[in-house]
């Protein structure tokens, strides 16, 4: 099958986009990297009267530090963020979720920004931009605004985003300096959709108590789930991590499909909160100089 019939637009400018979806609103398409929006495309399950194409404007493709926020243009490419120094510096989470995402094909087309405005539960992205407590700036002809990842999300392929608003950039919070990451996900196949992920960022003391900790998961519920784990804070992490995992499993709402049942999700859930944070655990270790 082959798209129905579109006007195609390639703007030169943020501004021309905007003024763009102000008129076309819901009768128009975003295309970034078109690795999700070709394919439903052609299938028509969606048939915009018009195609906006913002892949070539250098204005969103710029990767830039301010302040403590590490700012990436929609338009970034996975590829360039995963080869990216400083994307790997300021926002380690970010750097290891990206191998986990599609392909070596896919990655070198498809953009940081239509990953999270395409919202798949499964995604990659979109979970790092929540747990690491990021926020999406969005712009439309009225006005400028930022909106935080946890709040962004509505559910599977829903956003905050308004029909005559363009995703002008995602905000990542530098890491600190002593903070360590870990991500993981379990998929059918390498590449394929995720059908639990998990990613966290932790922080501890010289005695292995938690000082600071962001937790998430992806690909259980609707949309990436942030957990709170506000009474884990000042213990002692090797005696609390069954009882972590425990309550990050019992915290979700899974979601079934063809994929898996609820239950099996929650139990992947259990495993990779046990995986993501031991392997968070043992980088802090490692990084402070204590053997193994």
């Amino acid at each position: 099958m082959k798209p129905a019939a579109f006007d195609y637009y390639r703007p030169a400018t943020v501004a021309e986009t905007v003024g763009l979806l102000a008129e076309l609103r819901e009768d128009a398409a975003v295309l970034a990297g078109g690795m999700t929006l070709g394919p439903m495309l052609n299938l028509r399950m969606v048939c915009p009267r018009a195609v906006i194409d913002i892949s070539r404007m250098d204005a969103l493709r710029t990767i830039s530090l301010g302040g403590n926020v590490l700012a990436t243009g929609s338009a970034v490419v996975q590829g360039d963020a995963l080869q990216s120094e400083v994307v790997r510096r300021e926002v380690p989470l970010l750097a290891l979720a990206l191998p986990f995402v599609g392909h070596f094909q896919t990655r070198n087309r498809g953009t940081l920004g239509g990953s999270v405005a395409h919202a798949d539960p499964s995604a990659e992205i979109p979970l790092c931009l929540v747990v690491t407590g990021g926020s999406v700036l969005l712009r439309s002809r009225k006005r400028e605004r930022r909106v935080k990842a946890a709040d962004f999300f509505v559910g599977a392929l829903t956003t905050e985003r308004q029909p005559d608003e363009i995703i002008l950039a995602l905000e990542w919070p530098r890491a600190p300096a002593d903070a360590s990451h870990a991500f993981d996900e379990i998929a059918q196949r390498n590449g394929d959709f995720a059908i639990a992920a998990a990613a966290c960022q932790l922080r501890l003391d010289r005695c292995d108590r938690i000082t600071a900790l962001s937790l998430g998961l992806g690909g259980v519920e609707s949309r990436p789930v942030a957990i709170d784990v506000g009474r884990f804070i000042g213990q002692p992490l090797p005696e609390i991590l069954s009882a972590l995992a425990d309550h990050a499993s019992a915290s979700v709402d899974p979601m079934e499909d063809h994929a898996a049942s609820a239950e099996f999700r929650r139990s992947l859930a259990r495993t990779l909160v046990r995986r993501v944070v031991e392997k968070a655990h043992a980088d802090a270790r490692t990084r402070r100089g204590v053997v193994q």
